[in-house]
């Protein structure tokens, strides 16, 4: 594949369609140096403001009205009752699409987010004959929302979306369970001397427990409340708190510092999430999905709580079956279920056995070798 043309199209809404672009990218990269291959923001400003603005109101329904998203997601879920809204979107934004096929004249177009798989679905044939497209779906559940009938390959998580997809009609031999891809650094160990050097850097001590506490790129999940909560928790822990791109919850969280029992550490946007995941011996998240098969491939295991309504809820089921994640479901929860969890490192070891058990380490060279081995002959 040296030499062919890469369109990469994500979202920014949440930094999991962005953190799977990225890892494809870097893993297309990494396997066909002389391969161009470009990431772009869907519903970037600079893409479309009417995307933008798409955005800007999905961002303030999860900030401030939860209920209606959720009111929203599960209307599009019901038979057929998405469908209009779903091809109204579609064809205005298949124009954007339009823009950037003539832009970058992609060989391939991979997306990770069900807009830009949608209008790409939504191309006449004329169009999508130029390329070969792939939708990659960043959960562990299927939304109507994916079921996009012209794309030439789908990457799927795990089975079960395998067997939702084909129950939509969408042709099972183009759809591959490869799992999600994360940044390759999650699937191989930390360096000791790295670990080291974090841990002391950081004033990390092995002689009480270390909660990694995230709420994904947005700062989401109640993290200031659930700091709150574990002042209830009697044995002192060592807390790092991962405020993403959510200042006024850094703010928040600094200001309980002081105060606290717990030794509490912050970070903003960070890169340092894998060592993170290294030296914790439990994450407390909402269930994202990229930071959950983050943690997985660390074999970290989870407590999850706070879920944004519908595919995060899926995520948190998803988990839970497997053994690898304990849901709660109310906040009052939090503070007794990680008193269990520290006080029985059995049940966590057995909660890393099945994660690493679980996790897919090579999905990166699963999707190369889908792509390749279905790219078209009159492209070749």
């Amino acid at each position: 594949m040296n030499g062919k043309r890469f369109l990469i199209v994500t979202a920014s809404v949440g930094s999991g369609h962005e953190k799977a672009a990225a890892a494809i990218s870097q893993g297309i990269s990494d396997a066909y140096p002389d391969a161009f291959v470009r990431t772009v923001d869907f519903m970037a400003k600079s893409t479309s403001w009417l995307n933008a603005f798409m955005k800007a109101c999905y961002l303030n329904m999860l900030n401030f009205m939860p209920n209606l998203y959720e009111f929203i997601y599960n209307f599009t879920a019901g038979p057929k009752r998405g469908s209009l809204i779903q091809t109204i979107m579609a064809a205005v934004m298949a124009q954007t699409m339009k823009g950037l096929i003539n832009e970058h004249q992609p060989d391939v177009i991979i997306c990770t987010h069900p807009f830009p798989a949608d209008a790409v679905s939504h191309l006449s044939y004329k169009w999508r004959k130029r390329f070969l497209s792939a939708a990659q779906i960043t959960d562990y559940s299927v939304h109507p929302m994916w079921v996009c009938p012209n794309m030439n390959l789908y990457f799927v998580a795990c089975s079960s979306m395998r067997e939702a997809l084909a129950a939509e009609g969408i042709t099972k031999s183009t759809i591959h369970v490869t799992g999600i891809p994360v940044d390759k650094s999650f699937s191989r160990p930390v360096e000791p001397e790295i670990l080291k050097a974090f841990k002391k850097h950081y004033g990390i001590s092995g002689s009480m427990p270390v909660i990694l506490i995230m709420g994904g790129g947005l700062g989401l999940g109640g993290i200031s409340s659930s700091l709150d909560k574990l002042e209830k928790v009697g044995q002192r822990l060592q807390l790092l708190v991962v405020a993403g791109r959510n200042r006024e919850l850094a703010h928040q969280a600094r200001a309980k510092i002081e105060h606290s029992h717990h030794i509490i550490k912050v970070w903003d946007y960070t890169d340092e999430i894998r060592i993170m995941m290294e030296c914790a011996d439990l994450l407390v998240s909402k269930p994202g999905a990229l930071t959950l098969t983050e943690a997985m491939l660390a074999g970290l295991p989870m407590l999850l709580h706070e879920p944004i309504p519908g595919p995060e809820t899926d995520n948190a089921i998803y988990m839970s079956d497997c053994g690898i994640a304990r849901w709660i479901h109310s906040e009052e929860e939090l503070a007794v279920a990680i008193e269990e969890l520290v006080s029985n490192p059995e049940k966590l070891a057995g909660m890393s056995r099945r994660a690493e058990t679980v996790g897919r380490p090579d999905v990166i060279s699963h999707i190369i070798a889908s792509i390749k081995e279905n790219y078209p002959d009159n492209l070749k």
